[in-house]
């Protein structure tokens, strides 16, 4: 069986979504459509070849692009089991739960529902023994229930390396053009926000690179990878503190019409990485420091131009200042988080 996501252009509401179902029913080789209205996507598993997919998908008019396929295998005798994991409601408490499962040949399948402080996990083994990986964690996770998984479709490989080279260079190519560019735009209006930004897009250059190096690596290297990316991030954002301060003592005079347009050219690049990275986002860890990181960059982004607004307003250059502090916070905040969860894998 084969597992085929394909691009959708003109799939956006529900109304595409049944007319898709309903070109498919009848169709023995087709197995299960899973639909992404938002991102436009479309899953398919099938027994037939991807072209016979698209000869049925094209003619319907929404357009179709193939991602990619990829061979699957059904997994008979798998559990699936329902966890209260009381302590677990952000990212990095369930960056730190995949990170303990990586590479456990039992587990095949993690799903985390952090609202509810739930994780489903499907697996080979016992019960018992998957919470004798989750306990040590001090997440305070509890069995609700456990069952044997129907008709549960494990996926035998991974995402390729060559997809997740390609997403990080490009990625990279944009944080470190545009730290390079926002530098300089902060030199020359003479914004420490401007300044702040262009080293969150420095500390981002750098976790990319690492992480292109973790790609294919072993799972310590890919956790070295994702812990020297949290000091890097650390250091910058001592760094830009520091020149926080200096001003805040020696005075500056920053370009308010200078830092929205460079800000907001640096929020459209941050958001194309984010699409880019979008579906690598819950992989591997060196990979989610890479989201972290990204959703930081907007965050960042947005404030500068908020700033640079109120400069413009009260002419003065206290919005700038305060953007700065928050922007390093935010940058450390992220660099703290990173090293937490990975010094919790290793205790």
């Amino acid at each position: 069986m084969k597992k085929t996501l394909f691009k959708v252009p003109k799939m956006d509401c529900p109304s595409e979504e049944r007319m898709i179902r309903m070109a498919f029913d009848g169709v023995q080789e087709v197995q299960k459509l899973e639909f992404d209205l938002p991102q436009r996507h479309l899953e398919i598993f099938h027994l037939n070849n991807s072209n016979d997919i698209m000869a049925i998908l094209l003619p319907l008019g929404f357009g179709g692009e193939l991602i990619h396929s990829e061979e699957i295998i059904p997994v008979s005798s798998v559990n699936k089991t329902l966890f209260k994991v009381p302590k677990m409601d952000c990212p990095s408490e369930e960056r730190t739960i995949r990170m303990a499962f990586e590479g456990n040949d039992n587990v095949q399948k993690l799903e985390f529902n952090l609202t509810q402080r739930q994780l489903e996990i499907f697996h080979r083994n016992t019960a018992e023994e998957v919470l004798n990986v989750l306990s040590p964690l001090g997440f305070g996770a509890e069995i609700m229930r456990t069952e044997k998984a129907q008709d549960f479709i494990c996926n035998d490989s991974k995402e390729s390396d060559d997809q997740e080279t390609a997403a990080l260079k490009s990625v990279f190519a944009i944080n470190a053009l545009m730290f390079v560019v926002v530098l300089i735009a902060g030199l020359i209006a003479d914004s420490t926000g401007l300044l702040a930004d262009s080293i969150d897009n420095l500390a981002d250059a750098s976790v990319f690179g690492l992480s292109l190096y973790a790609v294919g690596k072993s799972r310590e290297l890919k956790r070295k990878a994702a812990k020297m990316s949290g000091v890097v991030q650390l250091i910058l954002a001592l760094g830009t503190s520091f020149e926080v301060l200096r001003r805040i003592i020696f005075g500056s005079e920053p370009e308010s019409q200078i830092m929205m347009i460079v800000a907001a050219l640096a929020l459209i690049a941050n958001l194309t990485s984010m699409y880019l990275m979008s579906s690598h986002r819950k992989g591997e860890i060196h990979l989610q420091a890479s989201w972290i990181f990204l959703s930081n960059d907007v965050i960042a982004n947005i404030g500068v131009i908020i700033a640079g607004v109120l400069v413009h307003y009260f002419k003065s250059e206290l919005p700038d200042l305060i953007i700065a502090i928050i922007i390093s916070c935010v940058v450390m905040s992220g660099a703290i988080r990173i090293l937490r969860s990975t010094k919790k894998i290793t205790s």
